[in-house]
């Protein structure tokens, strides 16, 4: 039995993408089968109670964690796209980064209304791609169970801001700082 947590598999690289900044590497994670198993099971221990009809992973690496959870839960996986990602039809949500806008895509067939949606990232920072997601799942009707993510940075405002907007925000993992 490993005493390691989750946090003990996430790299920190300094100064990138720029000086100053502690990158968050989750991909260490990733890579290590113990390690990713552990994210994965304590991701779906946190939903105990909670009924979930699909995950919705927020691309790239909430794909990865949004997919295995689903698999775990025997539910569908929503992918929510960076634009232009998707062939078929498709509602969009713009948001604010640090430095500039982007904008997310979610196919409009792609969620029920009513169903039950987890929302799943690797990081939390300023909450912006999370709380984009969010609005597009709710402009189809979808409910939000929780968002869960491996890593929050709460200096940087995230978990506030998408709790100020009525969610269940569930990580596993801080750091302080950026």
């Amino acid at each position: 039995m490993t005493d390691k947590t989750v946090r003990d598999y996430i790299r920190t690289i300094p100064d990138f993408p720029k000086p100053g900044i502690m990158f968050r590497d989750v991909t260490t994670l990733f890579s290590n089968a113990a390690g990713f198993r552990m994210a994965i099971e304590q991701l779906v221990e946190r939903l105990d109670g909670h009924t979930v009809d699909a995950v919705a992973g927020l691309e790239a690496r909430g794909f990865i964690l949004g997919g295995a959870v689903a698999d775990r839960l025997g539910t569908a996986f929503v992918p929510v796209r960076k634009a232009g990602k998707l062939p078929g039809a498709t509602i969009s949500e713009r948001y604010s980064l640090e430095y500039g806008e982007a904008e997310l895509e979610l196919h409009e067939d792609a969620i029920e209304p009513g169903a039950r949606i987890l929302v799943m990232d690797d990081l939390l920072a300023t909450g912006g791609t999370a709380a984009a997601g969010v609005r597009l799942i709710e402009r189809l009707g979808g409910q939000i169970v929780a968002c869960s993510f491996l890593v929050d940075l709460p200096d940087l405002g995230g978990h506030a801001r998408l709790e100020a907007m009525g969610l269940d925000v569930q990580v596993l993992c801080a750091f302080e700082g950026d």
